[in-house]
């Protein structure tokens, strides 16, 4: 038996169920693909935050005891104070992140552990 023929109005109607189908599939696709991108990006702003405060901490440092003349005493201070603006910045970014993710509603989901290493000893 043969199947009935379907009116032009319901093949219209199933391919455009059929196309939307296909774009939600895609759509859900790039934007996960969107999100790990985002996702590095955000990890190399705070490896760049990171390395960006304890660069500057020792430039200053070092401009200090250039002018000053106290050989150790600026660069050592500059890491130091560096190193701490550093991790207040990284800081700053993991909590503004976290708040965006919070607001958009992205539940964290727990790494799993990995028995490999382990193994190993």
């Amino acid at each position: 038996m043969s199947t009935p023929p379907e009116s032009r109005e319901e093949a219209i109607k199933r391919l455009n169920e059929q196309a939307d189908a296909l774009e939600r599939r895609t759509e859900s696709r790039i934007s996960q693909e969107l999100a790990g991108q985002r996702a590095a990006s955000q990890a190399w702003k705070i490896i760049a935050d990171l390395f960006g405060g304890v660069l500057l901490g020792i430039a200053i440092g070092f401009g200090v005891d250039h002018f000053a003349g106290t050989a150790p005493v600026g660069i050592l201070s500059g890491v130091l104070l560096g190193f701490a603006l550093s991790v207040w910045m990284a800081w700053r970014t993991a909590r503004r992140i976290q708040a965006e993710a919070e607001q958009a509603g992205v539940v964290p989901q727990a790494v799993p552990f990995d028995d490999e290493d382990e193994e190993d000893a």
